[in-house]
């Protein structure tokens, strides 16, 4: 059972990646993440979105690119909140049983931003800000933007644990698994004052494909 589990456990199930990513897409899910987590938190105080539904776009985003270390945080604060193990294994499976109407259009936001390494579509996010109103779509987008975030970290750090244990991810390299860690993190502070800037010239925290597809 999911709450058995430990991170190890959690990261070992694996050995090969789901999808990699480069160190400037890294760089660039940062420079969104600090404006995207103040909306979170004030979220946590209003409550404009439920904090299931907001686990629920996130765990959507994990099964995309498929991030071992994300996976295991996320099941453990979705127990946590309550949520059943077959609702969380539903979500990191793909599944859509748990899918309620109502959440149907953010979830295939979640999954369609995930699948578009965090660049989606102009009119898909329209879609949403239409569906659930501006504020509602910014909170959506920004419980994407946190967890492409973290995954895009989670993912080499999953790599590097798992070799450590001794179980080397296929396609992967230690210097892979070692620059994205070091120089993300020697990078997040430049990419947190980036982010802060492009807020303060009022440049919009997101960016998108320019192609138009109907969601």
């Amino acid at each position: 059972m999911a709450q058995k589990d430990n991170l190890v456990d959690s990261v070992l199930k694996t050995n090969e990646f789901k999808r990699k990513f480069k160190i400037w897409e890294l760089y660039r899910s940062f420079v969104f993440t600090p404006i995207a987590a103040s909306k979170l938190i004030s979220n946590r105080r209003t409550n404009r979105v439920d904090k299931n539904f907001i686990k629920r776009l996130q765990l959507a985003v994990t099964e995309v690119n498929g991030c071992a270390a994300c996976s295991y945080q996320h099941t453990q604060m979705a127990l946590d909140q309550g949520m059943s193990n077959e609702e969380i294994y539903s979500f990191l499976s793909g599944g859509s049983d748990f899918i309620a109407k109502e959440e149907a259009k953010a979830i295939m936001f979640a999954q369609h931003f995930a699948d578009s390494r965090g660049i989606p579509l102009k009119n898909t996010y329209v879609t949403i800000v239409e569906e659930y109103d501006k504020k509602e779509a910014e909170i959506i987008l920004a419980a994407c933007q946190t967890m492409i975030a973290g995954n895009m970290y989670g993912i080499p750090f999953s790599a590097f644990l798992s070799r450590l244990h001794g179980k080397k991810y296929k396609s992967s390299t230690l210097f892979y698994e070692l620059n994205m860690l070091v120089t993300g993190a020697l990078f997040l502070p430049i990419a947190i004052i980036h982010g802060y800037f492009r807020a303060l010239i009022g440049l919009p925290n997101v960016r998108f494909n320019k192609r138009q597809v109907i969601l």
